[in-house]
């Protein structure tokens, strides 16, 4: 058992979800609960640094493996198929799985790249959901059109469609110095954002046009030095949200330099951004 968090578990569709519970924050009643929805590969414990500036800024906080990372199942093999629509339902039952915890209090999710999809797609799927807010930090539609001209930026297209190729070709991901090992419709999923600049549907849902009539208020933060979702990416993104009331911004790296990146803003328990975040999930 580790000393900064309770470790639970939900069950979704035969699925395993790990779930993290930090305390509740000192002396603070009925404080706003944040549940982290983690990037694709990273497992929920990446973020105890992060999760514990935001419960000293007097959040409670619960962070959620995505399925097949970090203490869930099911582990990624030739037999998994599920996608973006499973993990978008995964969002749903860890909601559900804290609807006592939450029960009166604030709710906001913080999504970080593949989870901050997920979190996304989700509110939108759900039109009648419950949560007050959405944190983007570090998401991006990997859009191979958006990113900046350059070697990095030219070579978007062809590696996302080469590690989709390759998991068509395995049946699934062995995760070769990306992303960790993942499910086959995962990938999928994640290369049609790359090539087309939208989302699949969901379950023959169309998620694009449940994203323009979502109306929950998202904080947008894309990040200095991020790789992998430059700030383009997140404009993109955002541009799909024609309803919602969005707070636009940007985390900038330390004038003296830091190594602010897409991961490693989750990485120290003094940012700015904790502050941030623990301010929009109390006012929004």
């Amino acid at each position: 058992m580790n000393a900064d968090y309770q470790q639970e578990f939900v069950e979704v569709d035969g699925a395993r979800l790990g779930l993290q519970i930090y305390p509740e924050p000192a002396e603070t009643a009925d404080a706003p609960l944040v549940l982290i929805s983690p990037a694709m590969g990273v497992p929920a414990r990446y973020y105890r640094p992060f999760a514990t500036a935001l419960r000293a800024g007097g959040l409670a906080v619960a962070v959620a493996d995505l399925r097949g990372t970090g203490a869930s199942t099911p582990r990624p093999s030739r037999g998994c198929r599920y996608g973006y629509a499973e993990l978008t339902t995964d969002v749903g039952a860890v909601l559900a799985a804290l609807k006592e915890r939450r029960n009166g209090r604030r709710t906001l999710v913080l999504g970080h790249s593949l989870g901050g999809q997920a979190a996304l797609l989700h509110l939108a799927l759900q039109p009648g959901h419950d949560v007050d807010a959405l944190a983007l930090v570090a998401v991006g539609l990997p859009f191979w059109r958006t990113y900046p001209a350059g070697p990095r930026g030219y070579g978007v297209l062809p590696f996302t469609q080469t590690v989709a190729a390759t998991t068509r070709l395995l049946g699934v991901w062995p995760g070769w110095g990306f992303g960790g090992r993942q499910a086959r419709g995962v990938i999928r999923d994640w290369a049609y954002t790359a090539r087309t600049g939208r989302f699949p549907h969901l379950d023959n849902v169309d998620a694009e046009a449940a994203l323009r009539d979502l109306r929950t208020p998202v904080l947008a933060v894309s990040v200095d030095n991020d790789e992998y979702t430059p700030h383009e990416t997140l404009d993109h993104l955002c541009g799909k949200l024609a309803s919602a009331p969005i707070t636009r911004e940007r985390h900038r790296a330390e004038p003296a330099g830091s190594h602010l990146n897409h991961f490693s803003w989750a990485r120290t328990a003094t940012s700015p951004l904790a502050a941030r975040i623990a301010q929009f999930a109390a006012k929004e």
